[in-house]
């Protein structure tokens, strides 16, 4: 699986962004999940979601901030990350994953390819 992550970018704190993680290759059944990480953290589990798009799954913190969504076509997959109200601690390089065993969630050992992040600046 090939993903590719962008849509970040310089925000001011309370505004939105939206990233899109674009899969291709061996996308049928797997799970895509974004995760996060800055110099100063480990990894950080953001949100994931099933291959049928059902049972997305957040971090308590971006829980009411961010939303995940998915489309599948049959050439590639694209996953969205909606994030909104955003905050000075989100920034970060945000990362996506694919878990062909399609099981999803935090855990990053699960997923089996990774693509490149994108930088999220939020300034105060």
């Amino acid at each position: 699986v090939q993903l590719q992550a962008s849509g970040g970018g310089l925000v001011q704190a309370g505004d939105s962004l939206r990233l899109s993680c674009t899969a291709s290759g061996r996308t049928f059944s797997t799970a895509i999940g974004w995760f996060r990480q800055t110099p100063a953290k480990e990894r950080e589990f953001v949100s994931s979601i099933l291959w049928s798009g059902n049972e997305p799954s957040y971090a308590d913190s971006v829980k009411g901030r961010f939303t995940i969504a998915r489309h599948n076509s049959d050439t590639q997959n694209t996953v969205i990350l909606q994030m909104n109200s955003l905050k000075p601690e989100d920034t970060a390089i945000y990362y996506c994953a694919a878990d062909s065993s399609n099981w999803g969630g935090a855990d990053y050992r699960k997923y089996d390819s990774w693509g490149r992040g994108t930088l999220v600046t939020v300034s105060s």
